[in-house]
């Protein structure tokens, strides 16, 4: 299993929870070696309003996670996949070959932090639906973080994010009447197309297309911008396939 992080915002259970998780193991999921999900669930001390945890105790928060990592190792007991922070509460999940010493390495692990209430489980879980279902994006907070890491990209290198320019787009569909259709509703948005093209994908043809409009990249601007496009996308059965923009400094 590789180990390549992402982190992401999304609502559950109608409150905000910062999702962190291992994307590194993506394509080779579910794995048939690991087939038991397991958590630790820690109550936070002084949670912000939201629910979230502040500056101060998530270095409370990175020892424990430190901690486990470093019992489950000892114990080897399995993978750490993905952390939840949500209502005042930190989960830590986990897969595993067998479930049989879980409950020795969360003790072992969590007999160093006495000020925290806690609570931990397992079950089988041989289709990775939590991972799949609750810790990995969808399409729209994938393109969320994509949208982050550009967007970092651009201020290291010294951009004004919120400087209007060009920011070019492209989308992809099945077909050309899909496409047409496709062109219509974004034409609508202001938005105005530069080219069509084809490209081979699978044994198939896609059709696909290049268009603009003048806008900020700034973090929540361009996140509400794709968003709409992928919405518009869908819609038309296409598939929305990113942006780019010159850089802009001040």
């Amino acid at each position: 299993m590789q180990e390549y992080w992402e982190a992401y915002m999304k609502p559950i259970e109608g409150h905000p929870a910062m999702i962190s998780f291992n994307a590194g193991v993506a394509d080779g999921v579910p794995n048939p070696e690991f087939i038991y999900v397991a958590f630790v669930k820690i109550k936070l001390h002084d949670p912000k309003e939201n629910g979230l945890v502040t500056d101060e105790e998530s270095n409370d928060v990175g020892f424990i996670e430190d901690r486990l990592e470093l019992e489950s190792l000892r114990w080897r007991s399995g993978k750490y996949i993905g952390r939840i922070i949500s209502q005042g509460e930190v989960t830590f999940i986990y897969y595993l070959k067998m479930d049989f010493e879980w409950s020795d390495t969360v003790s072992t692990a969590m007999k160093h932090f006495p000020e925290y209430v806690y609570e931990f489980g397992s079950r089988m879980d041989m289709e990775w639906e939590v991972y799949q279902k609750l810790l990995f994006p969808t399409v729209a907070e994938w393109q969320i973080i994509t949208n982050h890491h550009t967007c970092n990209a651009l201020q290291e290198k010294g951009d004004n994010l919120h400087m209007e320019r060009a920011i070019e787009h492209k989308a992809y569909f099945k077909n050309d009447e899909e496409r047409q259709n496709f062109k219509l509703k974004i034409e609508n948005e202001g938005f105005q197309c530069q080219k069509e093209f084809e490209v081979p994908f699978n044994n198939e043809t896609m059709h696909g297309v290049q268009f603009y409009r003048i806008d900020s990249p700034f973090f929540y601007n361009i996140d509400e911008l794709t968003m709409k496009i992928i919405e518009i996308s869908t819609s038309c059965n296409g598939m929305y396939d990113g942006w780019e923009c010159s850089l802009v400094k001040t």
